[in-house]
């Protein structure tokens, strides 16, 4: 079946960080590869969760999509326009449509201004957005969408918890009715029952907005919970793409496995029965991203051919022939269905050290 129509289309995206030595005469001597070669498509009203360990380049790709980072390479293109080149009015265009939600509820919302200055200040920077006299209304009406009284349109942000602070900052977001949310781990700094209070939130606002999510986070049921598309980063790249059925009944690569089997399960008999995957090492640097499969200096699977090829993102060639939820994208050469794994995994020396 085809997809949503697609609205964001990221292409090769690229963010190296240079590493210099000196101080009167810089001189480069390396880069840390944040974000090494991205590709996804983000559908109208559709929402896709991209999760990963800490350092892995997510919100470096957050911040690219709303022009925050300038990208070292690649494409952004919404709406077929590409963004990366764009500056001033062209910006502030694309900008109205593009919004962002922050990690931290704290430090994302300026503590000397109330909370009806911090929602109503897109309009300051967006006056045709709406009219002078008709901006407190607004405000009003936007801390009522997300579930805050709107006689509080005088407190300020000390006045408030992390999860009302937090949808202060969600309601900032939606004033200029923008198209996109790219929502930075929106609900990491909260507690487990004020996050579904707040995933539900974004939830609801989608369908009554129209909405399209890029949606960031660690914690894996939360990415199932609002995600229609699913992509797992590891130190750069997405390493395995797809729906959310068959990104977690169905992963074929190592890493989301080991990932999926850390997740805490609710039912004691199914937890004995589950086999935990524990990976041996650290990630390595992003200064120095070893050949070949990036993962393979912690993988079970790794072969000679994981250190002399970059594998693709792609369904794997062992499940073309046969359509199912198994074909998906996935960047591994040794990809096997989750379900069909039948040895305990442990890990592979590698067949070198990172180059």
């Amino acid at each position: 079946m085809a997809g949503p129509e697609p609205i964001l289309e990221v292409s090769g995206l690229v963010k190296h960080y240079p590493l210099t030595r000196g101080i009167l005469f810089k001189k480069q001597i390396g880069a840390v590869r944040a974000v090494d070669g991205v590709d996804f498509t983000l559908g109208r009203g559709e929402t896709l969760g991209i999760v990963g360990e800490s350092g892995c380049g997510k919100s470096t790709i957050a911040r690219m999509l709303v022009s925050l980072e300038r990208p070292t390479a690649g494409s952004i293109r919404y709406r077929g326009q590409e963004i990366t080149k764009l500056s001033g009015r062209a910006l502030k265009e694309v900008r109205r449509n593009i919004q962002m939600v922050f990690q931290d509820p704290y430090t994302s919302l300026n503590p000397r201004m109330t909370v009806g200055d911090i929602i109503g200040e897109p309009y300051e920077i967006h006056p045709e957005a709406a009219p002078k006299g008709d901006r407190r209304r607004r405000v009003r009406e936007l801390l009522d969408v997300v579930g805050l009284n709107p006689e509080y349109i005088n407190r300020y942000p000390h006045q408030f918890s992390g999860g009302q602070r937090q949808r202060i900052g969600i309601a900032r977001g939606l004033a200029l009715r923008p198209e996109i949310i790219v929502a930075d781990e929106p609900v990491s700094a909260l507690d487990v029952s004020v996050q579904a209070q707040v995933v539900n939130l974004l939830a609801g606002l989608q369908d009554e907005f129209g909405l399209a999510y890029v949606f960031i986070a660690h914690d894996l049921s939360i990415v199932r919970h609002i995600s229609d598309r699913v992509g797992v980063m590891y130190l750069g790249r997405i390493v395995e793409m797809g729906s959310d059925a068959e990104i977690y009944e169905h992963p074929t690569h190592p890493y989301t496995q080991a990932l999926l089997s850390a997740v805490p399960v609710p039912d004691p008999s199914a937890r004995e029965q589950r086999e935990r995957i524990i990976l041996s090492g650290d990630v390595p640097s992003p200064t120095n991203i070893p050949s070949g499969c990036r993962f393979r200096t912690r993988c079970w699977k790794a072969r000679e051919r994981c250190a002399r090829e970059v594998p693709l993102l792609a369904v794997p060639e062992v499940f073309r022939p046969a359509a199912g939820p198994a074909s998906h994208d996935s960047a591994c050469h040794f990809a096997e269905n989750l379900s069909t794994t039948r040895s305990a995994p442990g890990r592979a020396v590698p067949p070198e050290e990172p180059a």
